[in-house]
């Protein structure tokens, strides 16, 4: 706009100057107006449609090409190379080099116009002929030298600017993060108290429809209630979902390649999905994996899950105008490079606008969005020197891909080395049987537990497996849903009531996501299994077995450290089945006082606390020589984004859990480190 109104004020009032004050041979009133007129149309460029946007840089180019070498060339012809106009082609390629910093681009408008210019001046009437008297070659260094100064100062400006914007949207980030975190850490806890008041008020409802279960209240109450309680759990949880991702849109995902590790695209993926806040059944019945053949790749766990819901998230919501609207997820293992497709049915996403959308703080068709979702998943992508690209067509749909480079074979067997070193001890000597597994699948499980040395066998049913388990000894049942859970959960509850207590995990075979809960089934996993999948299914759903946690945990001694009374509450209701005993602090210097006097196993500790919180806490207490300087430590926290992860790791806290803590990973969290007497590293 300043451009438009600076140019059309020039051109009237050099107009008047040259040929009325300076008396030149040449001015042109007709080529002033169009120039005049050109500088007038830039004026009123934003309020044209939207849809003129992709016309506008071949609008600007042609204005510049006109408005500059043209017109200046023109007038230098004319008017037979005239001092002045010499002056004035010198400054004009100053200016030329400003608006237009790229050199090629900068050189097809300079000779555009200078051509048209001599083509003008050919066909005037009169002609005009050129009597040249100034020193050619020593103007021509001069023009030479403008076009380089020009350029190393566009060059420079153009850095300048760069390196403000960057400090400014540095600023922000940091500004919006501080925000972000405070609003976080003062909303999870009231939600997390919901929600669990929520679990509670469930656990109290009758299960099932008996007369008995109903003496107080009508079968309709109880059923509203349990309803309507199912609908605040899924609220909350799309709350703190928002909150999340939010949260993770600030993250710093500078990751060293030392913190990068192996990943399974399939284990890490799945997870992300279930684990994502869905708004309802409904929207998680939009969700389709394919997981294809698995492969391996470099990351950091906790970076990627926020990348794969910030897709999720931007995809569900636009789905939610179509009716039939589906989001498959493919996984594709290549020869020279990994793919993870996500791909909707949704309306597309327009050519003018498809480049732009993993610019920062660039929104179109999102309410209220920030803008930084797609720029975070850029960032996270390069941190695992992959990249993430999107095609899209109109009215069809949008597919983004997240490429990984090929890990070399050496790196995948010490991967699968560890593993399998990780989970030998826990599994080695386990005899799991196999129920209605289908064929195609149980050779490759097969070769999957060969190296644990595990006794598997196979029952081509339910009813077979049932016959084997009377007769014979299992640890864990692997028994397949398809394409209802009613069986496995009908194998589950009966294991479950003839106190045999063996796990039972699910293994699915639908492209939806498996159902998280099943009676009777300790976890579900989707097949064909990933390696780390499944092992890591049969390790937890073996590790909170009860008389398996029972026998882990009993006698242990918990403190549990928190400023809020509720958040220490919902903790001993989880441990308290477990033969646990449980402390309590308020406050990170009154644990400390209790271990004084008190022998403990594991703290458990909120790392934000008024008074002492958990990371100075910790720090005393790795600093101090005590009995307790070795103790496991598990730290809690509403906003676990790298800054707070690097410190609790520098304070010597082992392990970190966001809140609120749900109970199944929080009891996995608990049996784990209360078999570690190491200090964190």
């Amino acid at each position: 706009m300043v451009s438009g109104i600076l140019g059309a004020l020039a051109n009237i009032f050099f107009y008047v100057v040259f040929k009325y004050g300076f008396h030149l041979p040449y001015e042109n009133f007709w080529l002033r107006m169009v120039a005049t007129l050109l500088c007038i149309s830039l004026i009123f460029m934003h309020r044209l449609p939207e849809s003129f946007s992709p016309y506008f840089p071949y609008f600007w180019h042609t204005f510049l090409i006109i408005i500059l070498p043209f017109t200046f060339t023109v007038n230098l012809l004319m008017n037979n190379f005239h001092e002045l106009w010499l002056y004035w082609e010198i400054f004009m390629v100053f200016v030329l080099m400003m608006f237009v910093p790229n050199w090629l681009l900068f050189m097809f408008d300079l000779l555009t116009g200078v051509l048209g210019a001599i083509l003008f001046h050919n066909l005037s009437v009169p002609y005009v002929p050129l009597n040249p008297t100034f020193n050619i070659p020593l103007y021509s260094i001069v023009i030479s030298f403008s076009i380089v100064a020009g350029s190393i100062f566009s060059f420079a400006n153009r850095n300048t600017l760069k390196e403000l914007e960057r400090k400014k949207a540095e600023e922000k980030y940091r500004a919006l993060e501080a925000l972000a975190g405070s609003i976080a850490h003062e909303m999870r806890n009231p939600l997390s108290q919901v929600r669990q008041n929520l679990d509670e008020i469930l656990l109290e409802l009758p299960r099932s429809s008996t007369e008995n279960d109903y003496a107080s209240l009508p079968k309709k109450n109880i059923e509203t209630i349990q309803k309507r309680a199912i609908q605040a759990q899924t609220a909350i949880n799309r709350g703190l979902q928002v909150i999340t991702v939010t949260l993770g849109n600030f993250r710093n995902t500078d990751v060293s390649k030392k913190e990068l590790t192996c990943l399974s695209a399939t284990t890490i993926t799945r997870k992300a999905i279930e684990e994502y806040g869905y708004a309802s059944e409904h929207e998680r019945q939009k969700i389709y994996l394919s997981p294809g053949e698995d492969f391996i790749f470099l990351g950091e766990e906790n970076n990627y899950i926020l990348l794969f819901h910030n897709l999720l998230e931007n995809a569900l919501q636009i789905l939610q105008q179509v009716p039939d609207g589906r989001l498959a997820i493919t996984i594709q293992r290549g020869e020279s490079v990994n793919r993870i497709l996500i791909r909707d049915n949704g309306p597309g996403i327009p050519p003018n606008i498809l480049p732009r959308i993993f610019e920062p703080f660039f929104t179109s068709g999102k309410k209220n969005g920030t803008g930084l979702g797609l720029a975070f998943c850029q960032r996270v992508m390069k941190s695992f020197n992959g990249q993430i690209s999107c095609k899209s067509e109109v009215g069809i749909f949008t597919e983004f891909t997240l490429e990984f480079p090929v890990l070399d074979k050496a790196t995948i067997n010490k991967f699968e080395r560890n593993l399998y070193a990780e989970y030998t001890p826990f599994l080695a000597g386990k005899n799991v049987l196999m129920a209605a597994i289908p064929e195609a699948y149980v050779p490759s499980i097969r070769q999957q537990l060969m190296p644990l040395k595990i006794g598997l066998d196979n029952a081509e049913d339910n009813n077979k497996a049932l016959e084997m388990l009377a007769a014979n000894h299992y640890d864990l049942v692997l028994s397949g849903i398809s394409p209802l859970p009613a069986g496995t959960a009908k194998l589950g509850n009966i294991v479950k009531n003839k106190d045999r207590n063996i796990p039972v995990v699910g293994c699915s075979f639908s492209p939806l996501p498996p159902v998280d809960t099943i009676n009777g089934v300790a976890s579900v996993i989707i097949m064909p299994p990933a390696l780390p999948e499944l092992l890591n299914a049969m390790k937890s759903s073996l590790e909170m077995a009860r008389e398996t946690l029972k026998e882990s945990l009993s006698g242990k001694t918990v403190l549990v450290a928190d400023d809020l009374d509720f958040n220490r509450r919902v903790i001993k209701l989880m441990l308290n089945k477990l033969g646990i005993t449980i402390f309590e602090a308020s406050n990170g210097l009154e644990a400390l006082n209790i271990l004084k006097s008190q022998p403990c196993d594991l703290l458990v500790i909120d790392m934000r606390m008024p008074v002492l919180d958990g990371f100075e806490t910790a720090q005393r207490i790795r600093a101090m020589p005590s009995p307790y300087r070795d103790i496991p430590i598990l730290g809690l926290s509403g906003n676990l984004d790298n800054a707070t992860l690097k410190l609790a790791k520098e304070s010597g806290i082992n392990d970190t859990l966001l809140k609120p803590v749900k109970l199944k990973p929080f009891l996995q969290k608990v049996t784990s480190m209360l078999k570690v007497n190491t200090p964190a590293a």
